[in-house]
């Protein structure tokens, strides 16, 4: 079967290099194209290296970008973390069409923030999809799809890449698998379960503090590393990317108001919320590296009764 692998950074590398590894015919590689200065992709890198020939169109639109995909006669197309759109005249021309990871349990959390997303919601399980992609946004039939669970003390980082980026390679090659045996199933989505929450940026990252803790803290761990759970202290934006909740024992057991930090010092320090309080371990100031709470403290001079906003 010959097989083109389209995708970018580590993940479309990773799922490149496990194809290889066991011997699968990999004709040519399609990733996205750098930005002016920007150093090469690690999927164009590994291809080069494999001597691939590497394919980077700006649009896949072009009837000639079609005819370019046509003339290496691909019998599947395996998508590795793929964002610029693809419309379904490109994705069809492989003889047995296309496969994309997807890292959610569609028709749940479609769009481009799918994992952050269930974390936030405070969902105990996610998972991710192998699908066949058409024209809609994560609307394809599915192929195959991995459940793990959500932990209360998960992040957007533990989640993917200590489970769903190793269980999405393997699942890759699980369809492709399924794909050369003629047995890849092609289950429609039930939309009346769809889900699309739109990008987790910066606009949905902010703190209130005005909230419970079980509002909170998902959102801070939903949102580690990236966009980075956000409020502000002295009129600057100070990112939070780690924080232990300590809930109140009673509604009455909270002193402070919502956004004041009670307690600072070596181990960091601790901001009032609507039902308890949070110790918070990580952050980044607007003009810094990450650091300790601890470090940030005695930094920024960070005294007890400030408030953060």
């Amino acid at each position: 079967m010959r097989i083109v692998v389209h995708g970018q950074q580590a993940f479309g590398k990773a799922v490149l290099e496990a194809l290889q590894k066991r011997g699968d015919n990999i004709v040519a590689v399609y990733v996205a194209p750098e930005k002016p200065g920007q150093k090469a992709d690690p999927l164009k890198e590994a291809a080069v290296a494999a001597g691939l020939p590497v394919y980077q169109p700006a649009s896949y639109r072009q009837p000639e970008v079609w005819d370019e995909f046509r003339a290496l006669k691909p019998d599947l197309q395996v998508m590795a973390f793929v964002t610029l759109f693809v419309p379904e005249e490109f994705l069809n021309i492989p003889t047995h069409g296309s496969i994309q990871y997807h890292p959610s349990l569609l028709p749940l959390h479609r769009g481009a923030s799918s994992i952050n997303w269930p974390i936030i919601l405070g969902e105990k399980e996610t998972g991710l999809s192998i699908f066949w992609p058409d024209n809609g946004l994560d609307t394809g039939d599915v192929l195959l799809q991995k459940t793990t669970p959500i932990s209360d003390t998960d992040t957007l980082g533990s989640v993917y890449f200590d489970r769903l980026f190793p269980m999405g390679v393997e699942a890759m090659l699980e369809s492709v698998d399924l794909v050369k045996a003629g047995k890849a199933p092609r289950i429609k989505q039930d939309e009346r379960l769809a889900t699309y929450e739109g990008k987790c940026t910066g606009d949905n990252a902010r703190i209130d503090w005005g909230k419970s803790w079980r509002q909170i803290d998902p959102l801070i761990r939903g949102c580690s590393p990236a966009p980075g759970a956000w409020t502000t202290l002295d009129g600057k934006t100070l990112q939070i990317f780690e924080a232990k909740a300590v809930p109140a024992t009673h509604p009455k057991g909270i002193a402070g108001k919502p956004g004041e930090i009670v307690e600072a010092g070596d181990a960091g320090f601790t901001v009032v919320c609507a039902d308890g309080r949070f110790q918070v371990l990580r952050v980044k100031a607007v003009d810094g590296g990450k650091v300790t709470a601890g470090e940030f403290v005695k930094a920024a001079a960070v005294a007890v009764g400030s408030r953060l906003v």
